[in-house]
């Protein structure tokens, strides 16, 4: 070999060949100085240089790319996947990352699927992000437990809140998103409104029944979670008996909503 890598909290060594590096991957080649395929920069014409420090990766994740670069195949597991992508994303090989997200879709589970939808989306990772989605739309009463559900930004949570295909009642997952803002109004020091404003748009309050409903106005008085107005036009639903001043999409039940005897004034269909 003729570079080193020292990597991770652990300081690993990692020993490679300069040629390998520059010739599969632009950003190592910019990385060691090293010149295109065919230039007159072969590698004993470039000085030796000091070990390259990678800090902020674990060796595994980065032995990883390695062994695509020497292999054009990985070797990859469930704790290291994600990371992997990641890396992938950052050093531009398209065919690692393809090889990333088939394994990811090939072996998702309840506890990762927030996580790796958050990484689909903050990636453009399009065909992984509609993988986690239907996943998610297929155990949502399991996925909203998990602490990566708790750790989705706001953004996402809104894409999945907009699903009418998950499979729980609109009450638990007024409590999940609940239980969510609190955990974000703590990570990130702000108030439980703030962090909440953009999934609370698409909690469909019209569905619950009056009494859940004042349930639910009781406790919003703590946390002040949904704005009043989205209350109001629920009751506003109640009292006139249709879905009156709401969001069509606000009305329809998803997949899971347990009925009630009210849904069949929401419908806009109904006679």
């Amino acid at each position: 070999s003729d570079v080193t890598f020292v990597v991770g909290r652990e300081q690993q060594k990692v020993f490679a060949h300069r040629c390998v590096l520059a010739c599969r991957c632009q950003a190592f080649r910019g990385m060691l100085g090293q010149g295109p395929a065919g230039s007159e920069d072969s590698p004993s014409s470039i000085p030796p240089q000091d070990p390259f420090i990678l800090g902020n990766v674990q060796p595994e994740v980065f032995l990883a790319v390695i062994e695509f670069l020497y292999t054009n195949s990985v070797t990859l597991n469930s704790h290291i996947a994600l990371e992997v992508l990641t890396s992938s994303v950052e050093y531009g090989l398209q065919d690692l990352c393809k090889l990333c997200t088939k394994f990811i879709k090939d072996t998702l589970r309840v506890e990762q699927v927030c996580e790796a939808l958050q990484a689909a989306v903050t990636y453009g990772q399009t065909d992984l992000q509609q993988h986690c989605l239907a996943f998610i739309e297929g155990c949502t009463a399991a996925v909203v437990r998990t602490q990566g559900f708790h750790e989705l930004s706001d953004v996402v949570l809104a894409q999945v809140l907009r699903s009418d295909r998950l499979t729980v009642d609109e009450l638990d997952l007024v409590q999940a998103v609940r239980e969510w803002a609190h955990v974000s109004s703590a990570v990130l020091e702000r108030p439980v409104p703030e962090v909440a404003a953009l999934p609370v748009r698409e909690l469909r309050l019209p569905l619950l029944a009056p009494s859940e409903l004042a349930t639910l106005e009781s406790h919003n008085q703590r946390d002040l979670l949904i704005p009043v107005e989205s209350i109001a036009a629920a009751w506003r639903c109640h009292a006139l008996r249709r879905g009156t001043g709401v969001p069509t999409r606000l009305c329809q039940p998803r997949r899971g909503t347990r009925p009630r005897d009210h849904h069949r004034h929401l419908d806009p269909h109904a006679k």
